[in-house]
């Protein structure tokens, strides 16, 4: 364990941390010398596993050339080539690629691009952004405006001030309606946005933001079948950006490179960043289409920035991720062994009395845990099932994601899990193995 003395400002200073000295695979390693297989890939984000010589090697290889050049004077090429790929890459239409540190600036730098695209218009009356209940996009102040979570905003909710409006989750399993289909539930939820717009008034609003497959706050949520095409019909309709945020969700997670390619929808911006960089550098990017980036270069410069904004190694680290995606068809091998993965959370959790729903894609999977499987009633927020589950994960070696306030912001509990793309079949076992002892010892601890 780490030592009480330490000056790190840790997450929970009252939490001793294992040191963490090594990575192998899918697999951390401590001082102790004890072993944590990664199920979660941290959060989301440690697809390729941890020290993956080919992305280390990129990275030593751009080190030893050029570690950084400030973007107000240069570009680097592993900048260009990153952004040439990731272009050619995603749905039509998109051409330019805005390079950050991360998830939270990303969703920031969307925010702040909407806002100056439709100045540029001159419909500078649009100042409102619309995102869903139950949402996260990130913790700078108005990324966690942006954010739909109860408990992650009520501390800061007097600093929260930027003119935000929330709308209902797309998430089916706590609100489709008993005789109601999959989809007229989808088309039900996304008419929660268009009612939002009229009450706002459609000259008001700028965007709608909406992580394509919902992470950290309900636990792999999958949208309803047409529930994004009716979005995208919606924002067409009162000229409301469209914005995904696949930070967690994307960049294969889900079994193709962007999430938003299997539900057959073109956003206006896309928001990426954890796999992108595969955790061994921090870095997130800002996908725009062509009309949105020519409403800013035909009347001025972005006027947005932060100093490491398209790191060369970051780039150079980011771009070798995606070459070897491609190289060892990782994204065949999530589509096809995460259908699989499903089938092994469904046999070790499917009649389990506290497991609500077992759902997710691709290698972005989720459990909830509920008090009463009948009545999907929660157990509160008092019980710290999510934190136990957590710690016996952890005494058992395995490190996966439990939040809480799944069901509504407050009480109820899940657990994701994103194992790295080159986990085996062996390891995928054993994560459900682990897991559900986890589980099994926590549920009794909460009941005893």
């Amino acid at each position: 364990m780490t030592d009480r003395r330490s000056h790190v400002f840790y997450r929970d200073l009252k939490t001793e941390y294992p040191l963490a000295v090594a990575g192998e695979g899918v697999w951390i390693v401590d001082s102790e010398g004890r072993r944590y297989l990664d199920a979660s890939g941290g959060a989301a984000v440690s697809c390729l596993g941890h020290c993956h010589p080919r992305i280390v090697k990129a990275i030593r290889d751009q080190a030893g050339k050029l570690e950084f050049a400030h973007t107000a004077f240069f570009t680097s090429e592993p900048a260009e080539e990153l952004a040439e790929r990731l272009v050619r890459a995603a749905p039509d239409g998109f051409t330019r690629v805005y390079f950050v540190s991360g998830g939270s600036e990303a969703n920031e730098a969307a925010l702040k691009l909407a806002r100056q695209v439709h100045v540029e218009r001159g419909e500078s009356h649009r100042i409102y952004a619309i995102s869903r209940l139950q949402s996260y996009h990130g913790n700078t102040i108005g990324a966690l405006s942006l954010g739909g979570n109860p408990a992650r905003r009520a501390l800061f909710e007097p600093l929260l001030g930027l003119p935000v409006a929330h709308v209902d989750p797309c998430y089916a399993y706590r609100h489709q309606g008993a005789h109601e289909s999959e989809e007229d539930y989808g088309v039900r939820a996304a008419r929660s946005l268009e009612e939002k717009i009229l009450e706002l008034g459609p000259e008001n609003v700028s965007c709608f933001f909406a992580e394509t497959v919902v992470g950290a706050t309900a636990g792999a949520v999958p949208p309803a079948p047409g529930y994004f095409r009716e979005i995208r019909r919606i924002c067409d309709r009162y000229g409301v950006l469209m914005v995904l945020d696949e930070v967690m969700c994307g960049m294969g997670r889900t079994g193709t490179l962007f999430a938003c390619e299997q539900e057959d929808v073109v956003p206006d911006i896309i928001t990426v960043a954890k796999g992108l960089g595969a955790g061994h550098q921090s870095i997130g990017a800002v996908l725009a289409r062509f009309p949105l980036v020519d409403a800013i270069e035909r009347n001025g410069v972005f006027q947005h920035g932060h100093t490491y904004i398209g790191h060369a190694i970051a780039c150079a680290a980011a771009l070798e991720v995606q070459r070897v995606i491609e190289d060892e068809g990782l994204l065949e091998r999530v589509s096809e062994a995460g259908e699989t993965f499903a089938r092994r959370l469904e046999s070790a959790f499917g009649q389990n009395p506290h497991v609500g729903d077992i759902r997710g894609r691709g290698y972005f999977r989720a459990i909830e845990l509920v008090a009463d499987r009948e009545s999907k009633q929660p157990f509160p927020r008092k019980a710290g099932l999510a934190a136990k589950i957590k710690a016996r994960a952890m005494a058992a070696g395995l490190v996966c994601y439990p939040g809480n306030g799944t069901a509504d912001g407050e009480h109820g509990d899940h657990v994701l899990l994103a194992p790295p793309f080159i986990a085996s079949d062996e390891e995928l076992d054993t994560i459900v193995e682990f897991l559900a002892g986890a589980v099994e010892g926590a549920l009794g601890e909460v009941a005893a």
